[in-house]
């Protein structure tokens, strides 16, 4: 601005300066404190992630122990049990394990989880279509008996498992390894659940077209539960490798021992004198790896069906 002389006035140009002034002071604050900002959400973000690493470091230490102790001496294992290097290195424990009939029962426990988790995913799809789709008198007070064997827990039903294998004739048989295995409330449940997210209308017409209850169910509804039976066959396997219970009541013979009862063995003693913590620890490392490879392969798929599950919920 200037006057009629034309210079310029002192007073505006003051004002003009200080409204520049605190231009320039707030922009100069809006920049510390948005680098102040980033800032503390990169250390935020340091901090989580610092966490994280503790608690899975945490986490595996109990197996990275087990992995360098299957390949310590005796006496190494029982002197520094912590020590995360062998002195010496050795395989002896794998050794010694190849003179127990570790691989035997290792032989047992592939046959029969294959087929106790190929048979609960068939049956368990079977019932929770019934349940789910299908009317009958007393479905509702099926479903409920379902859930309820589901509160009870599994160590209350070893002694009536026995006594129906003695009374089946099939105690101390390869079938009673799987037979009582072979169908699980919690996958009827889980199977229940998914089949009532998928759209009746599907189904109707697959009818149309002439297909049957079976058909429609095999052709058309089952394709639909990949994410759901992805998740039963990891659950299904996991859960018949590790049993244990039903297996001790199931047979005292050695030859139809599974890995988890003939292991038990070892660590109650079936090695003979001495803690023998490198060949247990070799025992339970090999024991491990296929449940392992089995959760690496399907991890994906089963992180879909639990996604798919809380989506539909």
């Amino acid at each position: 601005m200037t006057d009629a002389q034309g210079t310029p006035d002192p007073r505006v140009t003051a004002a003009e300066a200080d409204a520049l002034t605190k231009v320039e002071t707030r922009a100069s604050s809006a920049s510390d404190g948005g680098q102040v900002a980033q800032r503390s959400s990169g250390t935020k973000k340091a901090l989580f992630y610092t966490l994280l690493v503790l608690f899975a470091l945490l986490y595996i230490f109990p197996f990275i122990i087990q992995l360098v102790t299957s390949f310590k001496t005796q006496t190494d294992a029982s002197n520094n049990a912590l020590s995360l290097i062998p002195h010496p290195f050795t395989t002896e424990a794998f050794e010694r394990l190849q003179d127990t009939p570790f691989f035997r029962w290792f032989f047992n426990s592939v046959w029969v989880a294959l087929i106790v988790t190929a048979a609960r995913v068939f049956f368990c799809s079977l019932a929770g279509y019934a349940l789910a789709r299908l009317k009958f008198r007393g479905r509702g007070a099926l479903f409920t008996a379902i859930l309820a064997v589901m509160s009870v827990p599994g160590i209350v039903l070893l002694l009536p498992k026995f006594l129906a294998l003695k009374y089946f004739g099939i105690y101390n048989t390869p079938a009673a390894l799987f037979v009582p295995l072979m169908c699980d409330a919690a996958g009827v449940f889980i199977m229940k659940q998914f089949f009532e997210s998928i759209s009746p209308s599907v189904e109707e017409a697959a009818r149309i077209d002439g297909a049957g209850t079976f058909r429609t169910f095999w052709s058309i509804v089952l394709p639909m539960a990949k994410p759901a039976l992805i998740t039963l066959t990891i659950l299904s396997f996991q859960g018949s490798w590790n049993e244990l219970g039903h297996f001790i009541i199931a047979t005292d013979r050695e030859e139809l021992y599974t890995l988890t009862r003939g292991v038990a063995g070892f660590t109650s003693g079936g090695l003979g004198s001495g803690t023998q913590y490198p060949i247990k620890m070799m025992s339970a490392l090999l024991m491990t790896i296929p449940t392992a490879l089995v959760f690496i392969i399907f991890q994906r798929f089963f992180t879909q069906g639990a996604n798919a599950g809380a989506d539909k919920g």
